[in-house]
């Protein structure tokens, strides 16, 4: 039962050390904070080793687990003459199916650790001796909420990209169809 796939089992995971590496990331700036606002006390450290954890997530996930766990990568440029930015979303090719345990990990924790930071947030406004305290929460929603709007975002256009391909891919004339699809393709990224 646990062999099969998809099961919450690292051992399963395709990519184990991308896999861990982005967990331990993630639940380590939980549990940096849990133990500094518990035991610690000292704003200062706790504030400093939970945010370099919670940068390390960020860039690691954005840049490195998500490419590799889902096959899914964003990022915004701006326009330099303009000043106007753009999100840019890119996700691997449709051939490439993510292992089914890879994408499963990557899912929960991506909407699990919002909801477990607001959770935090809600608690350091209701004890008001920890108000400061809020701050690290509004720092940890800020990056992980971003980064879960643009994962899910790129999910979507990856499969709206996927899916215009292959209905246009499947008509007559296979090099127009082809064309269109690519074109297709570029549009929902």
């Amino acid at each position: 039962m646990a062999d099969e796939p998809g099961a919450l089992n690292w051992r399963l995971s395709a990519h184990p050390i991308t896999l861990l590496c982005y967990l331990g990331f993630r639940i380590g700036s939980l549990l940096m904070y849990l133990f500094g606002v518990l035991f610690i006390r000292n704003f200062v450290l706790v504030f400093i080793l939970t945010l370099l954890l919670l940068s390390i997530d960020f860039y690691y996930l954005k840049n490195i687990a998500g490419r590799r766990l889902v096959g899914l990568r964003w990022w915004n440029e701006v326009n330099t003459s303009t000043g106007a930015s753009h999100w840019v979303f890119e996700s691997a090719p449709t051939d490439r199916q993510p292992n089914a345990t890879d994408k499963r990990f990557f899912w929960l924790s991506m909407y699990v650790v919002p909801a477990l930071w607001v959770g935090l947030a809600i608690l350091a406004i209701l004890r008001l001796q920890n108000f400061i305290w809020l701050v690290t929460n509004v720092i940890a929603l800020i990056l992980t909420i971003t980064n879960t709007v643009a994962f899910s975002r790129c999910d979507k256009f990856g499969q709206a990209s996927s899916f215009a391909g292959s209905a246009i891919g499947s008509m007559p004339g296979n090099i127009a169809g082809r064309l269109a699809g690519n074109m297709m393709g570029r549009f929902f990224k």
